[in-house]
């Protein structure tokens, strides 16, 4: 377990502190620009939620297979039409909506005719097939203590473009009732994520790595992991390969009973860990989901081993196709009062 130390955490408290204020100065007074982003990351948020690729969304909803794309690149703004139709396939509770109604109230505040449409942007950070970060070693841990779900991942990265890597994005996403989003939204409207209790922290060769808020809502954060610290800085350089960890935690009110994992960067192995106490007698299983197939049981079975009082389930892959998702659910045999509907993130 990662600890700061006293400058590292006033350091990052600092940069909590710029994200909430950022983040109420959009709620007080929010552009259009940014509340057609904050529809881009709704969209987005609920889509990887459900497990859908971007194609089969817009196949879905009956529009053209790159619609989305153009959607959550921002390419094309939001549209009421768009707004319904999204909302009813990804039973988000009309979470996509209040976005869309955000955007539009945005829109008739400003006193321009036409909004000018903004410079065509440099990706943030490329999530395809050419991206120039290649994942070497993907590894997740995650532990419960029997209210808390803390999890660790380790990373391997490799820059196989020609320009040093400054800075990483992550995710942090959870869905507390899947099956309702509409309590789900409820839900975490009136207990959303919080950095104090998620304790975020984050290392890159034996340095603490500085972080910056993206994106701070109830149920969903993005954050860029920076290759830099207040002591100096260390850039992921064309032919380097680095490990990053990353930590957080979140209470099993809010996280549930799934995991799952997102293969957004090309990726060599990827590795999960499941560590729960055995007295909870926890059993393990999964699916996986392509771009071309629908949900089917992992090809290899989580492998368990027991440990004491800890029960582990390991299951790893090699080579995982872009855009697979892998999703490990369980249950306590021994707390089925205690078994919840389910959480996601990552």
């Amino acid at each position: 377990m990662m600890n700061l130390d006293h400058s590292r955490f006033i350091h990052a408290h600092q940069q909590v502190t710029r994200g909430r204020r950022s983040m109420d100065a959009q709620d007080d007074e929010i552009t259009v620009e940014q509340a057609a982003e904050n529809y881009a990351a709704e969209v987005a948020r609920w889509r990887e939620v459900r497990g859908m690729s971007k194609r089969a969304l817009a196949l879905a909803m009956g529009f053209d297979p790159s619609y989305v794309s153009h959607v959550e690149s921002g390419r094309h703004k939001p549209s009421e039409e768009f707004s319904r139709l999204a909302d009813e396939a990804l039973n988000a509770g009309k979470a996509i909506w209040r976005r869309w109604c955000d955007y539009e109230q945005a829109r008739a505040r400003t006193r321009r005719p036409a909004a000018t449409p903004p410079a065509q942007r440099r990706p943030e950070q490329p999530y395809a097939t050419g991206s120039a970060l290649v994942v070497e070693h993907d590894a997740a841990r995650l532990q419960y203590d029997g209210s808390n779900y803390r999890l660790t991942m380790r990373r391997r990265l490799r820059n196989t473009g020609d320009e040093p890597v400054t800075r990483y994005l992550i995710r942090i996403s959870v869905d507390r009732y899947p099956g309702d989003p509409e309590r789900s939204n409820a839900h975490y409207r009136a207990h959303p994520l919080t950095w104090n209790e998620l304790a975020l922290t984050a290392t890159c060769r034996g340095e603490a790595m500085s972080w910056q808020v993206k994106h701070d809502r109830d149920a969903f954060k993005e954050v860029w992991l920076v290759f830099d610290n207040e002591h100096g800085r260390f850039p992921l350089y064309p032919g380097e390969s680095v490990w990053i960890e990353y930590a957080y935690t979140v209470g099993d009110d809010k996280w549930g009973n799934w995991f799952q994992r997102a293969v957004r960067l090309p990726t060599e192995q990827l590795e999960v860990q499941l560590v729960f106490p055995a007295a909870l007698d926890p059993v393990v299983w999964g699916t996986e989901t392509s771009m071309t197939a629908e949900a089917s049981p992992l090809r290899t079975p989580p492998v368990r081993s027991d440990n004491g009082e800890l029960r582990q389930f390991t299951w790893i892959t090699t080579t995982p196709a872009l855009h697979a998702r892998y999703r490990l659910e369980w249950r306590f045999r021994a707390r089925p009062e205690r078994n919840m509907n389910q959480g996601e993130s990552r």
